[in-house]
């Protein structure tokens, strides 16, 4: 009985590890095609990708860990509660509170890639670049819900 424990408990983990890898691997994925659909878009000579890429990477890094924190800190803390209703009005204040801080730092932090692109990027570029994330998030939504009607 205790090997038969502990070997489903060993399958489960390597199924568990498997799917953790496979998110992984899909994130990666995705942001390779992020990266290709950009430089298609944008067009940058090789002295302005030169200077552009290594800073986009740490902006969306930035961004990546802001965006994970609300959805770590808040959306746990709601589900910790059981939903909003089993919240305190003291706990939502502060979640609240939370969610403004998380968006504060978001914008101080695009504010900062901007002031830092702005550089050695023209406005048209850096406006087209905003279109072109937006165009990008759209066309991976619309493929990602194809794939999942099906």
């Amino acid at each position: 009985m205790k090997k038969y424990i502990l070997t489903i408990s060993f399958l489960l983990l390597g199924i568990l590890q498997i799917n953790a890898q496979e998110k992984k691997e899909s994130r990666e994925k995705i942001k390779a095609l992020k990266v290709s659909y950009l430089t298609a878009e944008l067009q940058l000579s090789s002295s302005e990708a030169q200077k552009f890429w290594p800073i986009y990477n740490v902006h969306e890094e930035k961004m990546d860990n802001l965006r994970n924190k609300w959805r770590v800190d808040i959306k746990n803390k709601i589900k910790d509660a059981g939903n909003l209703e089993g919240l305190s009005e003291a706990e939502a204040k502060k979640l609240v509170l939370m969610n403004e801080d998380l968006g504060k730092k978001m914008i101080l932090e695009k504010e900062d890639f901007l002031k830092k692109v702005s550089k050695f990027l023209p406005y048209k570029k850096i406006l087209k670049l905003h279109i072109s994330e937006k165009e990008f998030a759209r066309k991976l939504m619309r493929r990602y819900g194809k794939r999942n009607k099906k």
